[in-house]
């Protein structure tokens, strides 16, 4: 089954079509739930509990950090032990009752990043999304470049940030050698993952066939209560749905 990539343009688009009353009925908060409870079932695939507790989030200012944000709360449920540094906090109301939530789980935050980098097991990149279009601004330069020279491995949320989202990774600079061990999409592949290279999964189950239908998509087969399915890129360069007896990992 293969998956088609979606433009920033009609991913836009499509989170319009889902968040119209007369359309899809959502809200942004329940949006962003299920994006964050898709990355936390992608890092229990890809990182068992047996494989480190310490979760490092390093969450943007936007939904993408959001997702982050809602990650964190999901994996401390789990068993793991995350930590967020939240560098440039969101202003929405939303992104301050995401802290809450993580404040009374006893989420830390961390103002520290290098010293907390250097006792985490996994990093979760969720930083920027498909809406970023460069240049980096302060403090995220420094920040993406301890992301990139980071010794443990790198889950990268919708796409590897610093990274245009058709073009993939800066020439120089910031993010050029950047390439992240795994990666989720949110409901479907960016044009920036033909340069990704690394273990793939797309999540976000809740689009409508009609909806589906209109971006020209083809929704995964997500198994039992699975929000998340892996992928893989076939011999022609094109994403396919991989089932599990087919899966290489």
């Amino acid at each position: 089954m293969s998956l088609k990539a979606l433009s920033a343009k009609d991913a836009a688009a499509l989170d319009k079509d889902l968040m119209d009353v007369n359309i899809g009925g959502w809200s942004l908060d329940q949006l962003m739930e299920l994006a964050g409870l898709s990355v936390s079932q992608a890092v229990w695939r890809m990182h068992p509990l047996s494989q480190g507790k310490k979760i490092l989030v390093v969450c943007g200012p936007g939904n993408n950090g959001g997702d982050g944000l809602v990650a964190a709360r999901h994996l401390k449920h789990y068993g793991y032990e995350p930590t967020v540094y939240y560098p440039k906090e969101g202003k929405n109301e939303l992104y301050q009752r995401l802290k809450t939530q993580l404040n009374t789980l006893a989420i830390p935050f961390t103002d520290d990043m290098t010293s907390e980098l250097s006792r985490s097991d996994l990093l979760i990149d969720a930083i920027f999304g498909f809406s970023f279009g460069g240049p980096l601004r302060d403090p995220f330069g420094s920040i993406i470049t301890q992301i990139e020279n980071a010794k443990i491995p790198v889950l990268s949320v919708d796409a590897p940030s610093s990274w245009d989202i058709n073009s993939g990774p800066p020439s120089s600079g910031p993010g050029a050698n950047f390439m992240p061990q795994a990666l989720i999409s949110l409901t479907a592949p960016k044009p920036c993952v033909k340069f990704f290279k690394g273990r793939h999964f797309v999540g976000g189950r809740f689009l409508t066939t009609a909806i589906a239908q209109k971006y020209g998509l083809v929704c995964p087969a997500y198994e039992g209560i699975d929000q998340v399915v892996e992928v893989f890129k076939d011999g022609d360069g094109e994403f396919r749905y991989a089932p599990k007896e087919e899966s290489k990992y």
